[in-house]
């Protein structure tokens, strides 16, 4: 491998390092975080049926906001991977 290509490896795998502990530390602290104003003071707390729903506007809204993240992330590595491998097929041929 070239030394601008580990190089490169080497940032990728850091930048996937640095997302992936943004994200965890996003996770952590989703708990708490409440779904909305009109959520947290027009549900009434010891109502089970308002609680749920509650709890559906919260997973919602983390699926509304992870899932354009998720869909880009798996295009940007079939990306990544599809370079990766061509850059491979072409050092093999010039071998």
């Amino acid at each position: 491998m070239s030394r601008r290509l580990r190089s490169l490896t080497r940032s990728v795998a850091r930048e996937a390092a640095l997302c992936a502990l943004a994200a965890m530390v996003v996770f952590a602290l989703a708990e708490a975080a409440v779904a909305c104003p009109t959520c947290k003071d027009g549900v009434a707390e010891n109502d089970p049926d308002a609680q749920r729903l509650a709890a559906g506007f919260y997973y919602s809204i983390l699926f509304m906001l992870t899932m354009p993240l998720a869909i880009l992330g798996t295009f940007g590595t079939a990306c990544y991977r599809a370079v990766r491998k061509a850059r491979a097929e072409q050092v093999a041929t010039r071998s």
